[in-house]
């Protein structure tokens, strides 16, 4: 009886290249045939490329690379370079249980940029706000730090009334805590700016 071949945790194999990738790296698309499939990054940019006419695109794997935070603490983060018409985005993301978590960051660039060039502005950026805490463990449990907070707004899966998650200094922070962490402010007024994921802050 012949077996069939067992696909690792976490990795799918790509219905384009065949080639088995981390499911991070998955694209489901349909490629204007309206017959959706799952492919690699790779793959998805190869076609976009083809299907714009960008003849001189080149696609580059970056391999994972380690940075440490203010604290010395070390992330390992991962990429992806995502083709969108004259863009691409560069995003960087740290792992858990093959999901992306943690700390993230992205840059966009023109699709005939340099993608070595954007993956070193891209991990200056990653650098710059490493180097900088917004929250700390204080007597009551989590304070935000010199009175300024930065972080990124997430959906929380696990909340029934749709309830923001936050991600500061690459930790899950839920409304509710994040609420508590205001509450030392009380009477204060605040400024809350909304800015893209790539955006520089």
């Amino acid at each position: 009886m012949k077996r069939e071949r067992s696909t690792p945790r976490h990795q799918t194999r790509c219905a384009h290249c065949g080639e088995l990738t981390p499911n991070y790296n998955m694209v489901s698309c349909d490629f204007g045939d309206k017959v959706y499939q799952s492919v690699c990054g790779q793959c998805f940019n190869a076609e976009g490329a083809r299907q714009d006419g960008l003849t001189g695109f080149q696609d580059a794997k970056f391999e994972p690379v380690s940075l440490v935070d203010s604290t010395g603490k070390a992330h390992k983060f991962y990429f992806t370079t995502r083709l969108f018409g004259p863009g691409i985005a560069v995003d960087s993301f740290e792992l858990l249980r093959g999901a992306p978590t943690g700390y993230r960051f992205q840059i966009i660039g023109k699709a005939d940029d340099d993608l070595l060039i954007l993956l070193g502005r891209l991990i200056e950026k990653m650098r710059r706000a490493l180097a900088v805490k917004h929250i700390e463990l204080g007597e009551y449990g989590f304070e935000i730090k010199e009175r300024q907070v930065r972080g990124l707004i997430e959906a929380n899966l696990d909340d029934e009334d749709r309830m923001p998650m936050l991600v500061i200094d690459g930790r899950a922070v839920t409304w509710d805590d994040f609420g508590r962490m205001l509450m030392q402010y009380e009477g204060f007024q605040f400024n809350l700016k909304i800015r893209d994921h790539s955006d520089e802050f």
